[in-house]
């Protein structure tokens, strides 16, 4: 499964920088709004040491890591949701995503700010605000289709979808996004699914700040981390800046020196990825061969056959069982024989829940 993360924030924070330090394709970054029309698609790679040091010990003909899609959708200004600005376009960009990447400004300076001054939370909430106002218009929609059947008690399915929309119409109204409300069972999370909500989707707020803020933070980003609190969102402090000269290096040594000069221990990049992995409940397991080693992304707690699944379709319908070795075992042993001669490749069936950093192979049948 491919990720997909769309890039979204205000005119000039710094959102195209980002988007061409995570990806080798280039969006303009120009000191202007709407510098980026068209939404630009990049595709980035999973920062991961394990297939690197299992690679050492296969020789495999490739290593494939898994991937991440970013999608950069054009800035967006306060009366999107009437289609102000480039409001429709941008709204209906990032209904596609899995999860959204809101870069918020944190650094003071001469680049112009759309609203003239600097201020993380209000910007912020320019964008919530935009996604729960058509969020809300859809939710209302909804409602009116259902209202009548409802209130009259003899369609239970209506009466339970019209008390599902009515809690998310109570949060939006009171600016709170969707993804606030939480449902009790898998049947009401569905219905509520099935709307489509921008405000349900995860959200990583990034924080762009100064060079040398890039440690640690400032009171910018301090904050709009309060201001988060209690959302169910993650909050990355990143210096776009220093990811750009970072994207300009050609060797890993390079890339490392440069961190280690700027007193970090991984480039923003990486923190970011591993961030919406987080966000979005994925882990990452193995294949290892001769003719590749490869990274594989799935949902936590995803049993076996649906794994399988992810590789191709067919191998769930026609799964017979899996044969797991752990990552720590592969690497202390050294080779898939070692590890079969200490007796520490376990058979899994159709229950066994997939764990991260699992080194697979699967059986199937035909």
């Amino acid at each position: 499964m491919a990720l997909k993360c769309g890039i979204v924030g205000l005119p000039n924070v710094g959102k195209s920088t980002l988007f061409n330090s995570l990806s080798s394709a280039k969006a303009q970054a120009a000191n202007f709004p709407f510098c980026t029309i068209e939404p630009n698609v990049g595709v980035i790679t999973v920062p991961d040491e394990r297939l690197a040091r299992l690679a050492e010990l296969v020789n495999p003909r490739q290593i494939v890591p898994a991937t991440v899609e970013i999608v950069d959708i054009a800035g967006l200004v306060k009366g999107a949701s009437r289609g102000e600005g480039l409001g429709n376009k941008f709204l209906a960009n990032i209904r596609e995503t899995d999860a959204v990447i809101h870069v918020v400004r944190c650094f003071d300076g001469d680049v112009t700010h759309v609203d003239g001054s600097v201020d993380p939370v209000r910007d912020k909430e320019i964008i919530d605000m935009e996604l729960q106002l058509k969020d809300l218009e859809t939710v209302e929609a909804r409602i009116a289709k259902v209202q009548k059947q409802a209130q009259s008690g003899g369609d239970k399915t209506a009466k339970r979808n019209y008390d599902i929309f009515m809690r998310l119409r109570e949060a939006l109204s009171c600016g709170k996004p969707a993804r606030s409300v939480l449902f009790d069972n898998r049947e009401d999370r569905r219905i509520a699914d099935e709307l489509f909500l921008l405000s349900s989707k995860p959200v990583l707020y990034v924080c762009n700040v100064d060079e040398a803020s890039a440690v640690a933070g400032n009171a910018h980003s301090e904050r709009l981390r309060r201001a988060a609190e209690g959302e169910n969102a993650e909050v990355l402090v990143v210096a776009a800046k220093i990811e750009a000269e970072i994207a300009e290096l050609d060797s890993y040594e390079e890339r490392e020196m440069f961190l280690a000069e700027a007193g970090l221990a991984e480039s923003g990049v990486s923190r970011l990825v591993k961030a919406a992995y987080k966000l979005l409940g994925l882990e990452t397991f193995l294949t290892a061969g001769p003719k590749e080693v490869r990274a594989w992304t799935f949902v936590k707690g995803t049993k076996a056959p649906q794994v399988a699944g992810v590789i191709h379709s067919d191998f769930e319908r026609t799964f017979i069982r899996a044969e797991v070795i752990r990552y720590e075992d592969y690497i202390e042993l050294g080779s898939e024989t070692a590890c079969r001669e200490a007796g520490k490749i376990s058979i899994e069936g159709k229950d066994y829940a997939v764990k991260d950093g699992d080194v697979m192979h699967f059986r199937i049948s035909g």
